[in-house]
């Protein structure tokens, strides 16, 4: 088929790459350069890096509007494929391919529609993680699904590390539906159930709270990790969490209490502690959580929350 693909960040690499092998990608709209690094340096989106290795013409469009949809209309595409582009697809561009639009969301829909799929379910302590391939509607993640499928993610993993896995599992499933949509054989039917969201995390979403119990601390930091970032305050100042895991064997500390271990610091929550082992104390580079608590001096009184 001729394809047009829509999307940004990383996850949505493996689906272009698996489909390019199949299909006539005719181009791939990516949002536009973003500063990168310590030194702010402009970037092309990891979509745009593989579409230029794979000589795919791109368009940049910092939102999908008339110049985007003229241009996108000009190359006749048969069928949309979008995932995780960072913006919403509207009329007269959603009928502007013959077949319309297909979204690969991370999640099993009706479940976390929205922005941050993965993010929100390992917040919620869900046991599965999933992959849907959808009809594009002007409803948030609500037209019918044509395949889903459940990813079973490593214990504990973190956000990035999920989404990686999930992103693999999706390019295969989306490029199964594309083939059938091409043969005419793909049928999607309505989502069932009551949907959840998941909107967009902030700074704020990822401050842990050492009164919950160790679980509930240890599942926002996997969701949070490593975008908005997980952390607390120490006398004021905000210190990331960057590693961190339950200490189920370790003695219980009162919330927000710290303590040495042999290869780690422990932080007190309403169960377990939390073994974290490396941290980004404000303004500097991230390092050894036990070389961070030494430099504090082990102060007495000294709590997270604080």
């Amino acid at each position: 088929m001729r394809l047009v693909f829509a999307g940004t960040p990383s996850a949505a690499v493996p689906t272009l790459r698996r489909l390019a092998r199949d299909h006539d990608i005719v181009a791939a709209v990516t949002r536009p350069d973003a500063p990168l690094g310590r030194k702010r340096v402009l970037t092309p989106s990891p979509v745009a890096q593989a579409a230029v290795e794979l000589g795919i013409p791109v368009i940049t469009a910092a939102r999908l509007d008339e110049e985007a949809t003229q241009r996108i209309a000009a190359l006749q595409p048969e069928l949309g494929v979008i995932v995780a582009y960072g913006g919403l697809v509207r009329e007269p561009l959603l009928s502007t391919p013959d077949a319309g639009w297909i979204n690969l969301h991370f999640s099993l829909l009706p479940q976390w529609r929205g922005a941050a799929p993965v993010q929100r379910a390992l917040i919620a302590g869900d046991a599965q993680l999933g992959a849907s391939v959808f009809q594009l509607v002007a409803e948030l993640d609500a037209g019918d699904v044509f395949a889903s499928r459940v990813v079973d993610v490593p214990t504990g993993a973190t956000a990035d590390l999920a989404l990686e896995a999930l992103a693999i599992d999706g390019a295969e499933l989306t490029a199964a539906v594309v083939s059938g949509i091409a043969a005419g054989t793909a049928r999607a039917v309505p989502q069932e159930g009551e949907p959840t969201f998941a909107p967009k995390l902030s700074l704020p979403d990822g401050l842990l709270d050492w009164s919950q119990p160790a679980e509930q601390v240890f599942a926002r930091f996997r969701g949070v990790t490593p975008e908005p970032g997980a952390h607390t305050t120490i006398d004021g100042q905000r210190l990331k969490i960057l590693e961190a895991s339950p200490a189920t064997d370790a003695e219980p500390l009162e919330p927000g209490a710290i303590s040495a271990a042999k290869t780690a610091v422990l932080f007190g929550t309403a169960t377990a502690p939390l073994a974290v082992t490396r941290v980004q104390p404000a303004g500097k580079g991230a390092m050894n959580a036990a070389d961070w608590w030494r430099g504090q001096r082990a102060a007495e009184g000294v709590r997270a929350g604080s």
